[in-house]
């Protein structure tokens, strides 16, 4: 499995060494349209969203964890997030929004980064 993410001046850095766990979620969204006439509930697909968590370790190296996101508060750019799984690739436009960085009681430094769907484009394997 690797993982690439945009740094915020576009470039993609492959911080995969970095990632310990990570989730994304691509749901859609769901319209009742149940008329007084049905007797069960009638529904419609609406739009695709995508949100994704990146759970990793500190590292401070160039084009590492810390240097893609460390301009997350600062900047309001979208990141582009490439996740490939089994020769499937799964590609998301995210803002990031927040860096979150824990220190544990044992000395671990660790990273739990959100993103949500950014420019309404669904997100899709390949």
């Amino acid at each position: 499995m690797t993982c690439t993410i945009d740094d915020s001046g576009g470039t993609g850095r492959a911080i995969t060494n970095d990632i310990t766990n990570l989730a994304f979620t691509t749901p859609r969204g769901l319209q009742d349209v149940t008329g007084l006439n049905s007797s069960g509930v009638e529904r419609l697909l609406l739009l695709a969203d995508g949100t994704a968590t990146f759970n990793g370790v500190f590292n401070d190296a160039t084009n590492q964890a810390h240097d893609v996101f460390k301009t997350v508060p600062t900047t309001s750019v979208s990141r582009t997030a490439v996740i490939v799984h089994s020769g499937q690739t799964m590609t998301m436009e995210l803002m990031l929004t927040d860096y979150p960085l824990t220190r544990a009681a044992d000395g671990s430094l660790t990273f739990a980064v959100p993103g949500s769907l950014a420019n309404g484009t669904a997100p899709t394997w390949s």
